[in-house]
């Protein structure tokens, strides 16, 4: 197959056009391409009077493809599509691999060892997808917090309650592989190609329960309500876990393989990998805010006089910026057309994140505004150190939003001119839990809200009308990342010889994508089975 990039296509055009444009690029006739397939889509605003699409294709020709490469410029190019290839199974051990955790990380390592006939056991302490969601709209609608199923613990981990946003910054082959699972799964086909590509929440949870069964019938458990409470040690190696089903007594269970895909919010979990002696450091991570828009503003904002084209859909934006004498800052997992909601895991603290439908056809437009804290910001040199300041903040707005878990909310125009928020303004914020006017000072460490400040005046001039006075700013979005890495070597494994640190709570993994793809990487380290000189 051939590569072609850079074609661009009105947006009332059809894609069966692609063709004839490929021709022309190849200098051949359309009637020597046999097929094609789109291998990305973006949109291209810069110019607000020429938006338009921007296709990558590849495409195959009945004719001497490599005669056709030779007189062509640049942008083409020879196109092989990776494959991807089970490794070799050398693994010898009749015992069990137990996952704990069944995020991203959690269900494709299952999903690899169940294919290589594993049986792999796997544990969650939040509950299954259906009745998570019940959870989560009960502490929504009542304010009753479940602390094991929640936004961030239950099948399908923290991004089931998200966009389902599948960009990512890695390269890596095994990407190809996550996006084909999660369409063969039931996600939409176009995330293969699209260059922001998501599920949303709507759809996300079918696409989780599908791959689960997948496990299943390939001889796979999953063990939902249960929690990973210890790890059986000896000689430096694993031994068995000890995990405690919900209203029921501990049970020991034998096995030489531990994938520990516990997420970023699992931090009893952590602790007691601390006391058990796994290595592990602070790790730098990021704070701040939720930001709420009217969608519309941001349509026009991207779009200009295109906005609302029905093939376009709600506009999305990625920001970064230095401040003069601040610390870096930047936009993270925007939800267009969605709703930020609160996403506590623990009692008397508040956390928010975004998500949205698949249709993001919500009144807002979210995003977060995050800043970057550094170990050497955590007052201590702990390994959990981080952990602890992000529950200070948490536990912070906990109370300045009244102690109820409303969230505590400022408006933009106020926040940048340091007064405390009496009242919000015409946008409505949409935090299910509801939020309380406030002052984001009293909740976020003045090196983080002074670098807020500098951001949002120089994201105005990349985005007009990012510093609406009237915008919204929801905090706090502390669980961006986590806090803590706990090492691994080269073959995966952590001090403890047979464990394998994985996904986003290990501090491998920033995003479903990622975190899938170290899944992946952990299970074939698995298959391998190989041995560390110790």
């Amino acid at each position: 197959m051939i590569r072609i990039n850079e074609i661009k296509l009105p947006l009332d055009s059809d894609e069966s056009e692609l063709v004839a444009l490929a021709a022309a690029r190849l200098r051949c006739s359309a009637q020597d391409i046999s097929s094609f397939e789109i291998l990305k889509k973006a949109v291209d605003s810069r110019k607000k009077d020429n938006v338009h699409f921007v296709y990558n294709i590849a495409v195959s020709l009945n004719t001497d493809e490599s005669r056709v490469l030779r007189r062509c410029g640049t942008g083409i190019s020879l196109y092989e599509r990776a494959e991807y290839v089970m490794p070799d199974i050398k693994r010898t051990s009749t015992l069990r691999p137990v996952i704990a955790g069944f995020g991203p990380a959690g269900f494709f390592a299952g999903l690899i060892l169940a294919k290589a006939g594993l049986r792999p056991l796997i544990v969650e302490r939040g509950a299954d997808v259906d009745t998570r969601a019940l959870d989560v709209k009960k502490f929504w609608q009542c304010r009753k917090l479940n602390t094991q199923s929640n936004v961030q613990f239950g099948e399908g981990g923290a991004g089931t309650f998200s966009d389902g946003k599948l960009t990512t910054g890695i390269k890596d082959p095994l990407c190809m592989k996550v996006l084909e699972e999660l369409v063969a799964h039931g996600a939409p086909a176009e995330i293969m190609y699209s260059s922001t590509p998501h599920i949303g929440t709507d759809r996300l949870p079918g696409v989780v329960k599908s791959i689960r069964k997948e496990i299943e019938s390939l001889g796979g458990e999953v063990l939902f309500n249960t929690q990973l409470t210890d790890i059986i040690i000896a000689n430096g190696s694993v031994q068995g876990v000890t995990i405690r089903p919900q209203g029921k007594s501990e049970t020991d269970i034998e096995t030489d393989s531990l994938l520990l895909c516990i997420g970023h919010s699992s931090r009893d979990t952590l602790e007691m990998l601390y006391r058990k002696g796994f290595n592990m450091i602070p790790k730098p991570f990021s704070v701040g805010v939720r930001i709420e828009h009217p969608r519309e503003l941001i349509d026009k904002s991207q779009y200009g006089s295109f906005a609302g084209h029905p093939k376009l859909g709600a506009a999305v934006y990625k920001m970064a910026c230095h401040p003069e004498h601040g610390r870096g800052a930047y936009t993270f997992c925007m939800c267009p057309g969605g709703t930020v909601v609160a996403a506590a895991s623990e009692e008397e603290m508040c956390v928010v994140n975004g998500m949205s439908e698949y249709a993001r056809d919500g009144e807002n437009s979210n995003s977060a505004i995050l800043v970057g804290i550094k170990p050497e910001d955590f007052g201590s040199t702990h390994p959990l150190a981080g952990i602890e300041l992000q529950r200070g903040i948490e536990r912070t707005a906990f109370e300045k939003g009244g102690s109820d878990y409303s969230c505590p909310a400022q408006t933009v125009g106020d926040f940048l001119s340091g007064v405390k928020s009496a009242k919000l303004s015409y946008v409505r914020p949409t935090c299910p839990t509801g939020v309380t006017p406030g002052d984001m000072t009293e909740i976020l460490p003045r090196k983080v809200t002074d670098t807020m400040r500098e951001a949002l005046v120089k994201m105005d001039r990349m985005l007009s009308g990012f510093a609406l006075p009237d915008a919204v700013l929801t905090a706090p979005e502390s669980r961006s990342s986590s806090p803590v890495r706990i090492l691994r070597n080269d073959i995966l494994q952590s001090n403890i010889r047979g464990v394998y640190p994985c996904g986003e709570g290990a501090g491998y993994a920033g995003g479903i994508v990622s975190a899938a793809v170290d899944g992946i990487k952990c299970a074939h380290a698995v298959l391998l089975d190989e041995t560390d000189e110790w």
